[in-house]
């Protein structure tokens, strides 16, 4: 690890004094991507009833270079009527794949290779086979995506401050890089000492893929040529000098979005016109967590835009808002612990009813059961161990 922003992002140093779980058995298969139902504009009573029923995949992300880390990404069931987590084996072969996306036909699963000499790795699903990897041209890929379209992957470098493009074939392999974009300007915020791509992502209607950086306090927001795989920058915008935005939420109306401020321990609501692609970030919100930085990670919205989740990774709690005011406003409702150490991603299952912490440091993901009303938190059993626990995907 040669640069300071990316020994401090994974905070290294803070997980020699975790526990380390035990290793996912191993096992002869994997869980097999499964359909998913749309997401629902409105929670019913009758929704419930339409859980799916039988175990539903889960993946997870670690640090394999870590003390204490897991062997590859791991793999997992959980029962979305209790939310009990079994382990069913790792995947070998990837390194460092501290964050996990799924192309939108489900049959292959990208991670990051979270090294100086950053990677993106493509594995099919149906055999865990590795379809290869590519490298991201950048140091210390942190977060990426696929487009909605299913021939472009993101990817963002944390520890070089740029975002790459690679095109995806019909077996859902990785092509070479065709295109890398660094943030030069605007000069980094107050403590950083360069650039820091933290996430990056498809606006709902589209037609703009948006970047956050926090070392440059900045929301980018680019163009992408469909055909060549090139992004364009159409327009930015600003967060409060040394808010260090991490993490960008949309709501499902895809007229507003929450952005976790990593640095000053603040939320903001933001508001985004699709014609234009400009994004303007509101005032600075309480995290709800008291005075000091809570190191807030990733914020969250139920599928019927009428909650939002944040994880506090130095609180370890979760953050309950209100979303208000057809998306235009965040009240903020209470806090939760989160029965785990340093809450590094949240993620919620399709239906919404589930809520996925990754504790990196205790090693373990919690569930939670999501109330469809209150949007109130409950605990789904004991937390499950997993060596490094930086991100939980479930299917």
């Amino acid at each position: 690890m040669d640069s300071t922003g990316w020994s401090r992002r994974r905070f290294v140093g803070v997980l020699a004094g975790g526990s380390a779980a035990a290793a996912l058995p191993a096992c002869d298969k994997a869980p097999g991507p499964a359909a998913s139902p749309a997401p629902e504009a409105s929670t019913s009573p009758s929704r419930e009833a339409r859980r799916p029923s039988g175990p539903r995949p889960l993946y997870l992300g670690t640090y394999t270079s870590a003390e204490g880390g897991g062997k590859g990404i791991g793999l997992a069931e959980y029962d979305p009527a209790t939310g009990r987590i079994t382990g069913t084996g790792t995947l070998t072969g990837v390194g460092d794949p501290s964050y996990l996306a799924i192309h939108p036909d489900r049959r292959t699963l990208y991670a990051v290779d979270e090294r100086e000499d950053g990677a993106v790795t493509a594995v099919r699903l149906s055999d865990r086979k590795v379809l290869g990897s590519r490298s991201t041209g950048g140091a210390a890929p942190c977060h990426l995506s696929v487009h909605p379209g299913g021939r472009w992957l993101f990817s963002a470098n944390y520890g070089s401050g740029s975002v790459a493009v690679h095109p995806i074939d019909a077996s859902g392999a990785l092509g070479e890089r065709t295109d890398l974009v660094t943030h030069s300007s605007p000069p980094p915020g107050p403590g950083q000492e360069g650039p820091h791509a933290h996430q990056i992502i498809t606006s709902p209607d589209g037609g703009d893929v948006l970047a956050v950086d926090l070392g440059t306090d900045t929301v980018y927001t680019y163009r992408l040529d469909e055909k060549a795989g090139t992004l364009t920058e159409v327009t930015r915008a600003r967060t409060r000098p040394g808010a260090g935005p991490r993490h960008l939420t949309f709501h499902p109306d895809g007229r507003y979005a929450y952005l976790a401020d990593e640095i000053d321990n603040t939320v903001a609501v933001c508001s985004y016109d699709p014609a234009s692609g400009r994004v303007r970030v509101g005032e600075a919100q309480s995290t709800g967590t008291g005075p000091g930085t809570s190191y807030p990670a990733q914020i969250l919205v139920t599928p019927n835009g009428r909650y939002a989740y944040l994880a506090n990774r130095g609180d370890n709690s979760l953050t309950r808002y209100a979303i208000e005011a057809d998306g235009a406003r965040l009240r903020l409702l209470d806090t939760v612990p989160v029965d785990g150490d340093f809450p590094r991603q949240i993620a919620l299952s399709p239906e919404g009813t589930l809520l996925f912490a990754a504790n990196q440091k205790s090693s373990t993901v919690t569930v939670f059961h999501v109330d469809g009303t209150s949007g109130a938190l409950r605990r789904a059993g004991e937390p499950f161990s997993s060596p490094v626990a930086v991100c939980a995907l479930p299917l």
